[in-house]
């Protein structure tokens, strides 16, 4: 694990909600600003990847970072024998902001997947919109025609991603090509999976890899692909939601078409608002600093978080 993100074990704690089992991460402000703020991480990741998001967004308030059930370690819906499905998320993270936040108001921040759990939760109980006072969109999306593929190649996408979900496939997936020779061949072969990695040094490449073996090893493989095949068919645009919502673009976006998602988000969100991040990819790698993520800030935002809650 980086060096950079070993400080992230010192804010976190155990989660026990619903009958499962994993962890979240509280970080006081380092300001004098007190809003706070729950951040829900994208599809790949693990509560010390976004660490360092986590050490910027300290200077604007407290800050909340809970796993979801199977992702991050957590775990999944299986155990209690709920099916895994973009409903049950919303339901899911419902209830933890009830635990967790009773009568304060927060800002909502959600990295991609992220995102759209916290647009169906909204969607689902339209009164938490009360609660809320922002919600930001880190490349966030809502349906999927924001994807930049093809309908065809959607549709095999999907498909095949849900074949990979069942559970003897999703079995021999785990224990069998989740390594580090396997992981490596596959980033540096396939074209979106390089994108993720543009302009960083070989060394740098080296400990990315070993961050993406663990961070594969952390979370549920029939979770990610059962998820990855309902982005698919995923229509969060049905429902309004009275809210504003700042959304942060990526400049080197590889996953989304920016315009289509805008549209959209202008149809579902009270108001809309862009910024664009300097992020040469979808988000920034997963080994990158705090510095190297700052640019998910871009200075517009800046200024909202900035101002008195």
């Amino acid at each position: 694990m980086p060096e950079s993100t070993k400080e992230a074990a010192d804010y976190i704690l155990p989660l026990y909600m619903n009958g499962l089992s994993g962890r979240m991460l509280i970080a006081p402000s380092v300001s004098k600003k007190k809003r706070e703020m729950l951040l829900l991480y994208g599809h790949h990741a693990m509560l010390e990847r976004w660490w360092p998001l986590v050490q910027n967004l300290r200077h604007y308030g407290n800050v909340t970072m809970p796993d979801l059930p199977g992702f991050g370690g957590m775990e999944g819906f299986d155990k209690i024998g709920s099916d895994i499905n973009l409903d049950n998320y919303a339901d899911y993270l419902a209830a933890f902001v009830k635990l967790r936040y009773k009568n304060k108001r927060l800002t909502l921040l959600g990295i991609s997947y992220g995102f759209v759990i916290a647009t169906r939760m909204l969607q689902r109980y339209p009164d938490m919109a009360k609660k809320v006072d922002l919600i930001v969109s880190f490349a966030g999306f809502m349906h999927k025609e924001d994807f930049l593929w093809r309908t065809q190649t959607r549709f095999i996408y999907g498909r095949v991603t849900r074949l990979f979900a069942t559970r003897p496939l999703a079995f021999i997936i785990r224990y069998g090509f989740l390594n580090r020779p396997v992981i490596k061949g596959l980033t540096r072969a396939l074209p979106r999976s390089k994108h993720r990695h543009l302009g960083i040094s070989p060394e740098t490449f080296e400990i990315n890899m070993d961050f993406e073996v663990m961070i594969w090893h952390a979370n549920d493989v029939r979770t990610h692909w059962l998820t990855t095949s309902q982005f698919f068919k995923l229509d969060n645009t049905k429902t309004h939601i009275a809210l504003p919502v700042e959304h942060i673009v990526s400049k080197g976006e590889h996953y989304f078409n920016n315009t289509v998602v805008e549209q959209h988000m202008r149809g579902v969100f009270a108001h809309y608002r862009k910024f664009q991040s300097a992020s040469l990819a979808h988000v920034p790698h997963i080994t990158a600093s705090t510095e190297e993520v700052g640019v998910m800030l871009p200075a517009g935002l800046k200024r909202i978080l900035a101002k008195k809650v």
